[in-house]
């Protein structure tokens, strides 16, 4: 009897690992939510009706308030706590929310920029302004727990424009905190590989939504994610800009076409592919 047990549940392992071992697993993340009015109507388009399965929260932003009240009306949209301590565009800017003077300018702004651009004026970086690992750690903290507190959902943290690269003590900061907060997520540590849906000369939808159907029809079975901005061609977005990206509104219209595709979603059902967000990839871990 004992052996028939055993042989009946190595044939049910045999058959899970023949479901499994074919599997393509696709995370699709979209940055930025609580921006602008336009980046929320963006993103939960395409949660709502694309392939995105994950969004970043950035605190600060001024339609952080609007941004929680449609992410709790979708509970079903994954949400990271985008950690924020730039403010890159040249119309709106936005503030901490704690006093952290080595963080802003002198108007009280973050600085636009981690690393000095060329095209940018001197000064403008956060990475030469005198800043304090202690006052970061007190901004990440209030980011973090105001996110917990209006989206209790929340699964994950990364942080905006590659902040965490600003030092080596700041990437360390980042991964205590999310160890702490019980939001460590690492899709490398996952297996899942970064990929690209378009080609950086795909500049108009269409170009975008054909590379991006030729890429998913060429996926091979493993795990993969791609990251970018949703957004919309209005008058908001368009006034949303900076130095060396002034086409901000057409470029994210882009992505949104692409994620709300039907020949995307088409390509997507018919190979399969498994749509998944941080907490399922970090749940079937």
């Amino acid at each position: 009897m004992k052996k028939n047990l055993f042989l009946i549940l190595l044939l049910i392992s045999n058959i899970i690992h023949c479901q499994t071992k074919g599997e393509i697993k696709l995370l699709i993340r979209g940055d930025d939510i609580g921006s602008s009015h336009t980046a929320n109507v963006a993103c939960i388009e395409s949660y709502k009706n694309g392939i995105m399965r994950s969004v970043e929260l950035m605190v600060p932003g001024p339609w952080f308030p609007e941004a929680v009240r449609v992410l709790n009306e979708n509970p079903g949209l994954d949400v990271g706590v985008h950690l924020v301590i730039t403010s890159e565009w040249n119309d709106i800017k936005w503030r901490p929310l704690t006093c952290c003077p080595s963080l802003v300018d002198k108007d009280g702004f973050f600085y636009p920029m981690i690393w000095q651009r060329n095209d940018f004026p001197k000064g403008t970086a956060l990475k030469d302004a005198p800043w304090k690992i202690d006052e970061i750690e007190k901004e990440f903290r209030a980011q973090i727990e105001m996110a917990k507190r209006y989206v209790p959902r929340v699964s994950h943290v990364n942080c905006h424009m590659g902040c965490e690269g600003c030092a080596p003590e700041v990437a360390m900061l980042v991964k205590r905190l999310a160890d702490e907060y019980n939001l460590d997520i690492e899709l490398g540590k996952l297996g899942y590989k970064h990929i690209s849906l378009w080609n950086a000369e795909d500049t108009i939808p269409e170009q975008r939504i054909a590379s991006a159907v030729k890429t998913i029809n060429d996926l091979k079975p493993g795990k993969y994610f791609f990251i970018e901005h949703p957004g919309m061609d209005t008058p908001e977005m368009r006034a949303i800009w900076h130095k060396g990206y002034e086409n901000v509104a057409a470029d994210r219209e882009g992505v949104t076409r692409v994620y709300t595709s039907t020949e995307v979603k088409k390509a997507v059902t018919e190979k399969k592919i498994i749509l998944v967000s941080y907490k399922e990839a970090a749940d079937s871990k």
